[in-house]
């Protein structure tokens, strides 16, 4: 091993250890948060099992509100498999370092992922306007639950903000973020897959169920736990899991978030 990549080891190997102590800190600090048990972002008279949430009076703004999966799909396919084409062959990026930063990045959506639905998504405002922007975000879909064409980020403001989201971490990562970026979008393409799944099936797999009843409480039972899609870690780590053992599952209330129109509710 020559000099220079000894340096960029190091360099990377004290980027690292920034970022876990980061990671660290910020674990303590959401320790130190209250849950807003008795808040609530999401106010509703009545929840819709069918129909959606008109959230725009200009027809077209409307239409650029819904997606389909294979479209958020088709549009970064191809960013989880180039850029570590382009890591490899340009970059001389080795197979191992390719793999544990794009691992990295699968890991770091969870995390975003939870951050995103707990603290910005049910963020409880009493400005009529937050509340506005907090509705068509995501408030329309407790609304709303059974609507499956916003179940993921539609492709305008989904671009715009993976292209902010990509700055950043090439900011802090460098040509880093060439195997970690695409890692983090197929974290997300997972996650709105399975947003997607648990609206519409049963789980396919009994290790699974555990998701799939977390999102489902999340929805009927409290809006203030549950914040984990993908996976509840992040809900086990910060204290917001559903104690499932505990939790006696309403199969009415299930078969109200899923839009299936032969699904079955999952047995207790």
């Amino acid at each position: 091993m020559n000099q220079a990549e000894s340096l960029n080891k190091y360099r990377f190997i004290k980027k690292l250890l920034t970022v876990l102590d980061f990671l660290n800190q910020f674990h303590q600090v959401l320790f130190a948060l209250p849950l807003q048990r008795n808040k609530t972002s999401m106010k509703f008279e009545k929840i819709h099992n069918k129909g959606q949430a008109q959230l725009f009076k200009n027809q077209y703004l409307e239409y650029f509100t819904k997606t389909h999966p294979l479209v958020i799909w088709g549009m970064y396919l191809p960013v989880v498999v180039l850029l570590p084409y382009y890591a490899s062959s340009s970059l001389d990026f080795s197979a191992l370092k390719i793999i544990l930063l794009f691992g990295g990045g699968v890991f770091f959506w969870t995390f975003f992922e939870y951050i995103m639905h707990r603290f910005i998504f049910h963020w409880a405002s009493e400005s009529p306007r937050a509340q506005k922007i907090i509705y068509v975000m995501h408030g329309n879909h407790h609304e709303y639950p059974r609507d499956k064409e916003r179940l993921f980020m539609p492709p305008v403001p989904s671009l715009i903000l993976a292209s902010v989201i990509f700055l950043l971490m090439y900011a802090a990562m460098q040509y880093n973020v060439m195997a970690f970026f695409p890692g983090f979008m197929l974290g997300y393409l997972i996650y709105g897959s399975m947003h997607y799944a648990i609206h519409a099936w049963n789980p396919p797999f009994k290790w699974m169920k555990p998701v799939w009843r977390n999102h489902h409480l999340h929805h009927y039972k409290s809006e203030n736990m549950g914040f984990g899609v993908s996976t509840h870690i992040w809900d086990v780590v910060f204290g917001t899991a559903f104690d499932l053992k505990k939790e006696k599952e309403n199969k009415e209330e299930v078969q109200k978030l899923i839009y299936g129109k032969k699904n079955s509710t999952i047995a207790s």
